[in-house]
């Protein structure tokens, strides 16, 4: 028998017993997204959630939070702070941190990775906005940009992120809809929900592995 003979003779076969029986599909049950909360439970289940995964959450109001976070830096004795240039906060951190020695520096995220790999891989802590987080599952959403590289969340041992109150959406369906993805979706989303952690070592929760030991988030109302 022929190579195309035993070939047809196969395929023959195949396509008899497709059409013979009828495939399973099963039945698809209907989708129900999760009830929308008031702003108040949302912000407070993202915060009770964060906290839960050991992230040290602040919650305050309008621009507060710079001034708390050079309160943690001073504390912790953290050398510097990485941070991308034209943000939605680069302008209030070049503001708060000119004309001030006594705090750690700003150092500007200024070039490709190759070319800032040294001052990146050398940095104390990071900084980065986010698109908002999502209560149910207490993640906050970060779209990397040429400005806020995604190294710049991964590198760093401390990321500090800046959330705003009224961007916590109840489910991460609610927040594709009102981020308007189906007409704009980022090539590389990523949902934090805690500090780099990882339990493949002989089955023992691990932090900082693969990123950094500690996330802290401002909450801004």
């Amino acid at each position: 028998m022929s190579n195309t003979s035993a070939r047809e003779n196969i395929f023959a076969r195949l396509h008899s017993a497709s059409i013979s029986g009828a495939s399973y599909v099963p039945a698809a049950e209907k989708w129900v997204p999760a009830p929308i909360e008031d702003k108040a439970a949302r912000v407070a289940r993202f915060v009770e959630l964060m906290s839960a995964m050991r992230t040290e959450v602040h919650q305050v109001k309008g621009d507060e939070w710079i001034g708390k976070l050079q309160e943690i830096m001073a504390e912790r004795g953290l050398k510097n702070l990485v941070y991308g240039q034209d943000t939605d906060i680069s302008k209030k951190l070049e503001s708060a941190w000119k004309g001030k020695k006594d705090i750690a520096p700003l150092v500007p995220w200024t070039a490709d990775v190759e070319e800032f790999r040294d001052e990146l891989f050398e940095a104390s802590a990071g900084i980065t906005t986010t698109m908002g987080g999502i209560a149910e599952s207490a993640a906050m959403i970060l779209w990397p940009s040429p400005q806020e590289p995604r190294l710049l969340s991964l590198v760093p041992p401390v990321h500090f992120a800046v959330v705003k109150a009224d961007k916590i959406w109840t489910s991460f369906a609610e927040a594709i809809e009102a981020l308007d993805w189906n007409a704009k979706a980022p090539t590389n989303a990523l949902l934090i929900s805690g500090p780099s952690k990882t339990a493949d070592i002989e089955l023992i929760l691990q932090f900082g592995v693969h990123g950094p030991t500690d996330l802290i988030v401002f909450v801004v109302d």
